[in-house]
């Protein structure tokens, strides 16, 4: 799980030197290796198998379940309630405070994951999240 908030500071979703969520190096929130956010590889982002960013089951990124990287219910990705992925406040996805208690999750950069939002058929997870990231 990579921070995938808005905060531009360590620790923050938009940060790219270590342990930010658009880190490029080794298992980095924006790193191609294996672990790392836009590896297809197990634990990736962009993995489709379990827990990968891009699976549709428990733990996985396109979940629409409890917690789930496509839920609109508490804690969800698409969720704007307390630590929701739409939600503005601290420890919430659009929140621009970084740190240890910065959203988490495991899918791909939003740059990577909107877009293949749209391409997929998720066409109201896409307009959800490109609306509020003001891509």
């Amino acid at each position: 799980m990579w921070p995938r908030n808005l905060a531009t500071g360590p620790g923050g979703g938009r940060f790219r030197g270590a342990g930010g969520g658009l880190f490029e190096g080794a298992r980095g929130g924006a790193s191609r290796e294996p672990g790392g956010r836009l590896s297809d590889g197990p634990g990736g982002g962009l993995y489709a198998g379990p827990g990968g960013g891009l699976f549709d089951g428990p733990g996985g990124g396109l979940f629409t379940g409890a917690g789930g990287g496509l839920s609109t219910g508490p804690g969800g990705g698409l969720s704007t309630g307390l630590w929701g992925g739409l939600s503005t406040g601290p420890g919430g996805g659009l929140s621009r405070i970084g740190g240890v208690d910065a959203y988490r999750t495991n899918h791909p950069p939003y740059e990577v994951f909107v877009p293949w939002l749209e391409a997929n058929g998720y066409d109201v997870a896409a307009a959800l999240l490109g609306a509020k990231l003001c891509r």
